[in-house]
């Protein structure tokens, strides 16, 4: 019986009812015919109701439903879940549902309306967006059926509550092999730019053939075989690189509700996803006061895995990060020569004088790439905000913070240190642009 009271509502439109007959029946008092109409409406309503109720409690599990979420999330991305609904009543079903999403999404109110068939079911689909890594904790799923009647509704408490992590974006890696194995690279110069230093590897001696590059002539061949034999090279392989995400306060800031250490958490598992795919070795490691989460550059099928756990338990920190700390664990363990590709943030020309000089240390080693980003609130700033007195004071301060961007780059340059300057969102295809036109260059 407490079930029986847990589950039941009366609508709204019984109560409408039941206030349109007092209604009657205040006025029947002046006129009789009307008192006597408001007592046979009050029996009908009452006799409406309770069949409504007894055909909503007459099948057992009348609702069922079942929700197909996905084995972990994607941060950052949208993800597909797909709510099943099968309605085994004698009557189309008014299905209200409320979904108890995990808090993190701070929506109580997220709720479908629908009708569903006789002994039929309905698939209902929505998406949701992550914006921070962890557990998510799916609640159950509440179901308030009613009949055509409208007159009472039963809950149905569906679903099971389930614990799903998310990860790193990994639903967009896919989309970024193809742009890195197409033709698409061409527009960004990644395979007409000059090659330099000792960046192929021997593989054969063939037949000259129209086309072939008559530098790679290979005479004594040619004096053998009584024709012309060039040498063919291919791109040298198994070069270790290594994503470093700085995790201290000047990657807390947020961009589309993100901070820039997920947005660098994500673009480090998608590079180290084409790194492994042209056949280099990939590794990762973080950073504030001390290094942490550090998985050795390899190119072992399990690598992508181990990269990823990584960066799924990678927590933040507040604290000012330690450039030096860096330098000397990195000088001491990474012994070849390799790419580190430096996920930061610097927002001033003085910021990065305080850690140019571990920059210009590790580069004398190493193939050094500074990733770190646009200010697009700034940008948005200069555009709108020119009508006013203060709105022009405010866009030439943002001018001036894009300026130091600006300086901060010409400044590395002129050290040999390699950089990317670019806005939160197109993080991961720039990162990957850029390594595909070292890789080209043969810079490392």
């Amino acid at each position: 019986m407490k079930q029986f009271y847990n589950t039941l509502f009366i609508n709204n439109r019984f109560f409408y009812n039941l206030g349109f007959i007092a209604l009657l029946f205040i006025v029947g008092f002046f006129i009789p015919v009307l008192f006597v109409i408001s007592k046979a409406l009050l029996l009908v309503l009452v006799i409406l109701t309770l069949a409504d109720i007894i055909i909503l409690y007459n099948t057992q599990n009348a609702i069922t439903l079942k929700r197909l979420l996905p084995k972990r999330l994607s941060n950052g991305d949208a993800n597909k879940i797909t709510l099943d609904v099968q309605n085994l009543y004698q009557f189309p079903a008014h299905i209200t549902i409320i979904e108890e999403l995990p808090y993190q999404f701070q929506k109580r109110d997220f709720n479908f309306q629908c009708i569903v068939k006789t002994k039929s079911n309905k698939e209902l689909k929505y998406t949701l967006t992550p914006t921070e890594r962890g557990v998510y904790l799916f609640g159950n799923v509440n179901v308030y059926a009613s009949s055509p009647l409208h007159l009472a509704t039963k809950k149905y408490v569906l679903g099971e509550e389930k614990k799903i992590k998310c990860y790193p974006s990994f639903l967009r890696l896919r989309e970024f092999d193809f742009k890195a194995f197409t033709s698409e690279t061409v527009a960004y110069g990644t395979k007409k730019i000059r090659r330099i230093g000792h960046s192929l590897e021997f593989e054969q001696i063939k037949e000259y053939v129209s086309g072939d590059d008559i530098r790679t002539l290979n005479w004594k061949a040619t004096a053998k075989r009584n024709q012309l034999m060039v040498n063919q090279y291919v791109e040298e392989k198994a070069q270790p690189v290594y994503a470093i995400i700085d995790k201290g306060r000047a990657m807390q800031l947020h961009f589309n509700n993100i901070s820039l250490l997920d947005y660098a958490i994500n673009a480090t598992l998608a590079i180290s996803n084409i790194i492994l795919r042209k056949q280099d070795k990939s590794g990762m490691l973080t950073f504030s006061k001390t290094l942490e989460d550090w998985v050795v550059a390899e190119s072992r099928n399990s690598q992508m895995t181990l990269i990823s756990e990584a960066l799924h338990n990678i927590s933040t920190d507040f604290s000012e990060s330690d450039f030096s700390t860096l330098y000397a664990v990195i000088k001491r363990k990474i012994t070849h020569r390799s790419l580190l590709i430096l996920f930061t943030n610097f927002e001033t020309i003085d910021g990065l004088n305080r850690q140019l000089p571990y920059l210009r240390a590790l580069a004398k080693n190493h193939l050094v790439l500074i990733v770190f980003f646009k200010n697009t609130q700034l940008e948005t700033l200069i555009a709108n905000h020119k009508n006013t007195i203060e709105g022009v004071y405010d866009s030439i301060i943002a001018e001036k913070f894009m300026y130091e961007k600006k300086k901060i780059v010409k400044e590395l340059k002129k050290y040999g240190i390699q950089s990317v300057l670019t806005s939160p969102e197109n993080l991961t295809s720039d990162t990957i642009t850029k390594y595909l036109e070292l890789k080209s260059r043969g810079l490392f």
